[in-house]
């Protein structure tokens, strides 16, 4: 039995910028550019009226999230089924895929904050 070869990602994680972000989006997932855009201006109209970073901070959290799943093929695949299934799917099945959802967010965020470091 062989061992199987980790998939490479489809580029590097960009920097949490918003032009890095975008960027990346662009290249990996290009149907996910309107929400992107629909997000940052939501977030900046947030951040003007409180005159506080935080939306855009938590904007730009969320998509190197995205990214850190999409770069990943395979990943972003099975993400995709668990959503639908959680979705879909009888409770149990829901339950497990939301579990499942939420090891593969866990695994992103330590590998973001892993890059960080």
């Amino acid at each position: 039995m062989t061992a199987s070869v980790p998939e490479q990602p489809r580029i590097p994680q960009p920097p949490e910028t918003v032009t890095a972000l975008r960027q990346a989006v662009a290249q990996i997932a290009p149907a996910a550019l309107p929400s992107f855009s629909r997000e940052l201006d939501q977030a900046a109209d947030e951040a003007r009226q409180a005159a506080d970073l935080a939306p855009l901070r938590r904007f730009t959290a969320q998509w190197a999230l995205y990214v850190q799943i999409q770069r990943h093929p395979a990943v972003a695949e099975r993400f995709r089924e668990l959503e639908d299934l959680a979705t879909v799917g009888d409770a149990d099945q829901a339950r497990r895929a939301a579990a499942e959802l939420g090891r593969i967010l866990d695994a992103a965020r330590a590998a973001l904050t892993q890059g960080r470091q």
